[in-house]
């Protein structure tokens, strides 16, 4: 006698999966139709089973509640006659009429976390049957969406807010989705384990990378594909403006790993095309290339010789050596001193393990770079980081000449070297291989804005935003470029319906507040600055502008005085920026030299930055612009 009984529509088979094997996870015996052999009578197989299991969950579906889903209505009044019912939603449907007094528990969206609340509630309702034999209906749970947000640090413009006539496209299915547009949401973890979200988050992000190789595919962003991870794949998708969702999940064990993949089409939540590996763990890399291939066939992209070797460029047949590399990407979000060490230990293992593994020096190149731009205390260290990230990028290219994460941090180093010209060829470069990467798509904008290509930095910075909308570093991008064109009253309309439409897209306050500043509304820039992290280098040296601007000097000096002593010549371009709002010329250039010595990469503004203008008159500015060497008159 197993302990649950599945009642289902045969065609959500896959779709039920996850819920039979979270149950299975958690100690029950579960019986449901696979179970069925060749040679068995499936009618009295299936009565005999529900007639003794101690509790049946019914998933009432589109199709389970249709006209050809009278076995599972049957086999509801028999789980109800014996008072073992428990009704589970997968789709937004009420249920037939005569099996709504018990309330149902919507699993829609789901994809087996062990620790989501909807899950927790069927659990318990099938504890409390199969413990004490009394029925148990599932109490109703208030959906909740996890939103994970990136924040990506930038110069002092930039910001997370978009300018006036974007906020249509936050409004759920308002573009136009084309047909080769896809999401990849978050597999979800079915290991048991918590630890091991990183793993199939990681794998999720690969195939994801994988795609946005592929000339022809529009792929979602990270971000946002997270932020719906637990919508259903029709509401994913029109929160996207996609018509394309890949879901899936993954479970390993020491001997074992299994992937299931579907993807959905997103306007009527059909499968267009689904597979399970049941493999060894080393084969999750040949899994995640085949996906990956199989979906741009799905999508009908073309899938040459070419498209083929970008999907698994850069990578490792070391299925060891890639979650090392997984484990390190996730945390390289995390932005701490701890956390970026860790991601560097694990990438030396990940490639003493495979030393052609381009794609983990690619990782390392930028994980570098961006602690030494972040957290070096002076000019000296913050060289010695340039240069050490500039040697793994070059071995990853040397490897893989075609690997864009290789090319993007080539790109960022030259950037932050002030080698402008350089840098826009590597730019462009990773447009060429990776032209639907959301990442690079707003790294390319910002820099183009900086060094004189407004029209083409705004159509990049759109889209961005098409491919990455629930992720606020895409509406920084759009702002940063209006900013530096100097439209602030259209970034601060716009920041204020967004935090009253969707506040968890508004994440920089301290950039509204440099607008307000140069509009003159003072009082509100002090409120808005109080809302940024304390001590955060763009917010101390927006309050000492303010401070300026109010005619108080000792208030900005003791901002400056507070933000040299916490992060050294490392802010000189920042302190550059207060002694010109301050009127101390001389003190300006002074800074504005040091910056150029260290190659402080807030130098990148030097050209549009509003609170140089009092620098702009002088002759010693034309020559640092010519040190600059921007690409764009």
């Amino acid at each position: 006698m197993a302990d649950v009984f599945i009642s289902y529509k045969a065609e959500d088979r896959r779709r039920v999966q996850p819920l039979v094997q979270a149950l299975q996870g958690d100690g029950f015996s579960v019986w449901w139709d696979e179970h069925i052999g060749a040679g068995d009578a499936w009618r009295e197989t299936i009565e005999r089973q529900l007639d003794e299991a101690k509790c049946v969950i019914v998933a009432w579906s589109k199709r389970s509640i249709g006209p050809e889903g009278a076995f599972v209505r049957e086999e509801a009044s028999r789980a109800q006659r014996r008072g073992v019912y428990i009704p589970v939603l997968i789709d937004a449907v009420e249920p037939p009429l005569g099996f709504g007094e018990s309330q149902a528990t919507s699993l829609r969206g789901w994809r087996g976390s062990l620790s989501d609340p909807h899950y927790d509630a069927v659990r318990s309702a099938v504890r409390r049957n199969v413990g004490e034999g009394t029925p148990a209906a599932s109490p109703p749970q208030r959906v909740q969406v996890d939103r994970r947000t990136v924040i990506v640090g930038g110069t002092a413009a930039a910001v997370a807010v978009a300018g006036a006539g974007t906020w249509a496209l936050l409004k759920p299915g308002s573009a136009n989705a084309a047909s080769d547009s896809i999401a990849v949401l978050p597999f979800a973890n079915l290991s048991g384990d918590p630890g091991q979200a990183y793993f199939s988050d990681g794998v999720a992000e690969e195939i994801r990378s994988a795609l946005a190789r592929v000339a022809g595919l529009k792929v979602v962003g990270r971000t946002s594909s997270e932020a719906v991870r637990n919508d259903d794949a029709r509401t994913a998708a029109k929160k996207l403006g996609v018509t394309n969702i890949l879901a899936g999940s993954v479970r390993q064990s020491s001997s074992t790993i299994r992937i299931d993949a579907e993807l959905i089409d997103g306007t009527t939540g059909m499968d267009r095309w689904s597979q399970d590996y049941d493999r060894a763990p080393g084969d999750s890399i040949k899994i995640q290339t085949d996906i990956a291939e199989k979906v741009a066939v799905a999508l009908s992209a073309a899938l040459g010789r070419a498209a083929r070797a970008a999907i698994a460029l850069g990578g490792t047949e070391n299925a060891a050596a890639q979650k090392l590399m997984l484990q390190a990407n996730a945390l390289s979000y995390v932005g701490t001193v701890q956390a970026d060490q860790r991601a560097l230990d694990l990438l030396d293992t990940a490639i003493a393990l495979d030393p052609n593994y381009a794609q983990a020096y690619g990782l390392k190149s930028l994980v570098v770079l961006e602690h030494a731009n972040q957290f070096s205390k002076s000019g000296a260290e913050l060289a010695a980081g340039r240069t050490e990230a500039s040697r793994y990028a070059a071995i990853a290219i040397r490897i893989a000449p075609q690997l864009p994460i290789a090319h993007g941090a080539l790109a960022e180093i030259y950037r932050s070297e002030l080698r402008m010209k350089p840098a826009l060829s590597e730019y462009k470069r990773v447009f060429q291989l990776a032209p639907a990467a959301p990442d690079a798509l707003r790294a390319f904008a910002t820099f183009l804005v900086h060094v004189g290509d407004p029209a083409t930095a705004m159509d990049l910075a759109k889209r961005a935003l098409a491919l990455d909308r629930l992720n606020p570093a895409s509406y920084g991008a759009r702002a940063t470029v209006l900013y530096c064109t100097r439209r602030y009253a259209d970034v601060v309309r716009f920041a204020d319906e967004l935090k009253r439409n969707s506040p968890q897209l508004f994440v920089h306050p301290v950039t509204l507040a440099n607008c307000l500043v140069m509009l003159g509304r003072f009082e509100e820039a002090r409120r808005s600055y109080a809302q940024g992290p304390v001590d955060e280098p763009f917010r101390l040296v927006g309050e000492a502008v303010l401070a300026a601007r109010m005619r108080d000097r000792a208030g900005a000096h003791s901002r400056l005085d507070h933000m040299q002593q916490l992060y050294g010549n490392a802010v000189s371009y920042q302190a550059s920026q207060i002694h010109a709002q301050l009127g101390e010329v001389d003190e300006a250039f002074a800074s504005l030299d040091r910056a150029w010595e260290i190659k402080d990469p807030g130098m990148i503004s030097l050209k549009v930055d509003p609170w140089l203008d009092p620098l702009r008159g002088d002759a010693r500015f034309t020559p640092l612009l010519r040190n600059m060497d921007f690409p764009f008159a």
